[in-house]
């Protein structure tokens, strides 16, 4: 479309109000804790990268992107060979996310982000591109949030428990050995985690393996060698846990929608 990049070349920037940024990117790579002026929209064609912040991380598999609000500080890494597609907002634009979350791409979704990264960026004093970028907008606005997301509690006993039972995930054990030296009660411990992540913590230690075991698969793992890394001897009730908390069993979750 030469007609809409000789537009784009000759608008204003207080006219742009999407810019996009596209990067392959190495298994392992990290991308130290930063943040941007506008907002982020990071979507990964192959690959699945991992946001971190100070207060949970997402992870985010081919067919769903995160929304990373402006001035929000994350850091990035990657499993497996990452190609990322990267909008980013102008932070203006009202009824956008005020916080990190993840969202299923639908098939329309994704040609508008791949139309935009053809077109390098969208200005609103060029009808096309004006009207492209407030449908891309809208498809924001009323997303569709899937749970790829690990809360962390604040407080700081509660850290300490998530340490112990993060360090190794292929071996369980119990509330009472990691709330050892943490300086509260199995009790207190309890009481912590459903307050500050919404769930018991049985609960999030399973999503905390879910995702990880959902890291390890694209990294390449089998089934067998994912679930082994997040204590499941049997094959079959880890399939069963990662159907349960994801909505598809690992065989298939790679797969196009």
């Amino acid at each position: 479309m030469p007609q809409n990049r000789h537009e784009m070349s000759t608008v204003s920037e207080s006219a742009i109000v999407v810019r996009s940024l596209g990067l392959r990117l190495a298994h392992g790579h990290r991308v130290e804790p930063h943040s941007h002026p506008w907002h982020q929209l990071v979507y990964a064609t192959e690959g699945v990268l991992t946001v971190d912040t100070a207060n949970g991380s997402w992870v985010v598999p081919p067919h769903r992107a995160v929304w990373i609000p402006a001035s929000f500080e994350h850091a990035i890494k990657t499993t497996g060979v990452v190609r990322m597609r990267t909008l980013y907002f102008r932070p203006d634009q009202g009824g956008l996310p005020e916080c990190c979350c993840v969202i299923d791409v639908t098939p329309l979704l994704r040609e508008l982000i791949l139309e935009t990264m053809r077109l390098s960026m969208l200005a609103d004093k060029v009808p096309v591109q004006a009207r492209l970028a407030a449908v891309l907008t809208d498809q924001i606005i009323h997303r569709r949030e899937n749970p790829l997301q690990i809360n962390l509690p604040s407080d700081v006993r509660a850290r300490l428990v998530v340490v112990k039972a993060q360090a190794n995930l292929s071996t369980t054990k119990s509330m009472s050995d990691l709330a050892q030296g943490s300086g509260a009660s199995v009790r207190t411990i309890e009481r912590l985690f459903l307050k500050e992540t919404g769930m018991t913590f049985g609960r999030w230690l399973t999503q905390v393996k879910a995702l990880h075991a959902l890291e390890r698969l694209a990294a390449g793992d089998s089934v067998t060698m994912a679930g082994l890394a997040v204590g499941y001897d049997s094959t079959s009730a880890f399939i069963a846990m990662f159907k349960r908390v994801l909505g598809k069993t690992p065989g298939s979750y790679f797969s196009h929608e």
